[in-house]
């Protein structure tokens, strides 16, 4: 099968813009809200909403990263990384609509160890989920709340979400990685 783009620079800004208008709707504005990236790529496309989100309403929103590495349940069977700094906003999460935002949603596990992650933060008033690219495959009860591309994918296949801040480019690329772990 190759490597195939899905979507490129001008795709990832038009859904990441629609992503922005959905937060702002769902929470009818921008009071008490806050945006917690998971790291790597997810804290970088939550900056980016927030950036949007600011043009769009002239207020600024409080993002924050959030490393979720030492709460997966999964660490004996997947390649793990160096965990990366949690910087949460000045303002914490009690009381907020925190809205997770990560590249690819797939089997679940990342978001439920974003949940407990968050929960070790403080009390949020309620938490939604936002993903670039939902790929399918869940193992858990877990689903986007925005969701910037469904992207139906088989298992042995690898969604690769690159950025301009990492990857010196913005695009998302889906090839055959029988093998591999997936996204």
């Amino acid at each position: 099968m190759g490597t195939r783009t899905v979507l490129e620079g001008a795709e990832i800004s038009r859904a990441l813009t629609r992503i922005s208008h959905e937060i702002i709707e769902s929470n009818k504005g921008v009071d008490g809200l806050v945006l917690v990236g998971i790291p790597t790529r997810g804290s970088s496309l939550a900056h980016r909403i927030a950036a949007t989100i600011s043009r769009i309403e002239g207020a600024d929103v409080p993002v924050g990263s959030l490393d979720v590495t030492m709460y997966r349940d999964d660490l004996a069977h997947q390649p793990t990384r160096a965990p990366q700094p949690t910087d949460m906003p000045v303002g914490g999460v009690d009381g907020a609509t925190v809205v997770l935002v990560d590249d690819v949603l797939f089997s679940g596990r990342t978001v439920r160890a974003a949940l407990d992650a968050v929960n070790d933060h403080g009390r949020p008033r309620a938490v939604r989920l936002a993903s670039l690219i939902d790929r399918g495959h869940r193992e858990l009860p877990i689903r986007a709340d925005f969701i910037g591309k469904n992207l139906p994918s088989a298992k042995h296949e690898r969604i690769s979400v690159r950025l301009e801040e990492h990857d010196g480019v913005d695009e998302v690329t889906i090839s055959d990685a029988s093998g591999e772990a997936g996204a």
